[in-house]
């Protein structure tokens, strides 16, 4: 048995990065882009010092973030009433259709693992400037 026609098994080397709606630039990955991906995304990546993202949701994925090193300060819930650090080693689970602002309040850069269950980079990234003044650090 051959595996014509069949999906193939990619290894990607991350090296080249694109930039997203949210503003930070990711690291290419698994993607529907990338590999043909039906059902995931997975990126990593790494936000600067006092960097932050814009306020966005994912619209109908779920995200799942395995942070590598650093931490990350995350703002979340309809009006970003809630908060978070989530710091090496953990991971940090955002239903689809959450409204959050993730931000580097340290010196340090801070590296994660993203994977949703969106196989678009960037397809469900729903920006929401509306929800971005309610949260003041960071550039």
């Amino acid at each position: 048995m051959t595996l014509e026609g069949k999906a193939a098994c990619h290894v990607v080397r991350p090296g080249s990065t694109y930039d997203g709606k949210q503003g930070f630039s990711y690291f290419e990955g698994i993607a529907r882009e990338s590999v043909g991906a039906t059902g995931i995304c997975m990126h990593l990546l790494t936000i600067p010092p006092g960097g932050r993202a814009k306020a966005h949701m994912h619209e109908s994925h779920e995200t799942a973030i395995y942070m590598l090193s650093g931490e990350a300060h995350t703002w979340y819930g309809e009006r970003l009433e809630n908060h978070v650090v989530v710091r090496a080693g953990e991971m940090f689970y955002i239903p689809a259709g959450v409204p959050h602002l993730p931000a580097n309040l340290s010196d340090q850069p801070a590296s994660a693992v993203i994977a949703r269950t969106d196989p678009h980079e960037q397809e469900s990234v729903v920006l929401l400037p509306q929800l971005d003044a309610l949260i003041e650090v960071g550039s």
